[in-house]
């Protein structure tokens, strides 16, 4: 009888990169959670290793959203995909008139990945949570085969407190509003394209990553009447103010020129044949807001860091459209994109 050599599936050692075996439910998969997630986020609430947080009740309202990272490259001037992803869920909440306060995170990892980026990632997400007082509370760990998940995916969840007094949704936008752009445009969207390039700028090119909490808090505090918000992610600014149009059911007329774009921006976007208008942001956002408290919201975000400018107004027609009148004067529709001008920037 020919002999059947049989060997107990004991994991080995872990070494420099994520294996099938982290993913497994076993030791490594408890060794990764423990010596780069829980080294990470201290929080008591994720420390008690239970299937859920438990989490203290709030008189307030409650905000709730979730998302998605899949940006290439992971790591990128200015940021990478764990900043970026406290970041982004933050600032939806944000635009919600709510405090961000627990953020929960699922990592898909793809076997092969190295683990001292994973703890970079890690560290990366848990000083941005920081920053704006958000308690990374909960969260989940999935690994799947070499050539199956494109090094890291990161799905993360968000609830805050609404502390705007009025509802901010574009249900409220109305005829006469005016739009305010917290800060030029553009700039992750030409990071992003600037590392898959190679491309070499006179000026570093950053992306515009940041928190937008600070900025809105600022908005409030000051008792502007703010309608609605929106931060501008995925098609940039051209798609967040269609999307607004078509949920209020008004006009909206923008001006190309007074839209802030930083020359090595507009730089790359010329190189490439790619509109600034609808390059991603991840730290701006616009405002719509009533004419009389136009000057305490620029003065709001000003106080935040923000170099504001009013760009547009609301008007009743031609009703869900938005007009931009261009640089040369002449006046022409504002589309969303029919397909993708850059991909995997979020």
């Amino acid at each position: 009888m020919k002999e059947i050599n049989l060997s107990c599936p004991v994991p080995h050692a872990p070494g420099t990169t994520v294996t099938l075996a982290h993913g497994s439910g076993g030791r490594l998969m408890h060794q990764l959670i423990g010596k780069i997630f829980l080294s990470a986020f201290t929080d008591p609430a994720l420390h008690e290793a239970h299937d859920g947080a438990r989490l203290e009740p709030c008189p307030d309202k409650l905000a709730f959203t979730t998302d998605s990272f899949v940006v290439r490259p992971l790591f990128f001037p200015g940021g990478d995909i764990g900043s970026l992803a406290v970041h982004g869920t933050c600032n939806d909440l944000a635009m919600c008139g709510a405090q961000p306060m627990y953020l929960s995170c699922g990592f898909i990892i793809e076997e092969g990945f190295s683990l001292e980026a994973l703890a970079v990632v890690a560290q990366s997400m848990a000083r941005a949570a920081a920053q704006v007082g958000a308690r990374i509370v909960t969260g989940d760990t999935k690994v799947v085969e070499r050539g199956k998940g494109d090094g890291l995916y990161l799905n993360t969840a968000g609830i805050g407190r609404i502390l705007a007094p009025n509802p901010v949704s574009p249900e409220r936008v109305r005829s006469g509003h005016v739009v305010i752009l917290s800060g030029d445009v553009g700039a992750h969207g030409a990071a992003i394209l600037s590392v898959r390039e190679g491309l070499k700028f006179d000026t570093a090119l950053q992306s515009d990553a940041a928190h937008l909490w600070p900025a809105v808090a600022a908005l409030l505090e000051s008792n502007a009447d703010i309608a609605c918000l929106r931060d501008l992610t995925r098609g940039g600014l051209a798609t967040a103010v269609n999307e607004i149009a078509q949920k209020s059911g008004c006009g909206i007329s923008i001006d190309e020129e007074k839209i802030p774009v930083r020359p090595e921006v507009a730089g790359a976007c010329e190189m490439f044949g790619l509109d600034p208008l609808y390059m991603a942001c991840e730290g701006r956002l616009i405002a719509f807001v009533p004419p009389d408290h136009v000057e305490r919201t620029l003065k709001a975000l000003r106080s935040a860091g923000g170099e504001p400018a009013v760009i547009g107004s609301v008007c009743e027609s031609p009703a869900s459209e938005v007009r931009l009148k261009t640089l040369i004067g002449v006046e022409r529709v504002l589309d969303m994109l029919s397909g993708e001008q850059l991909p995997r920037i979020c």
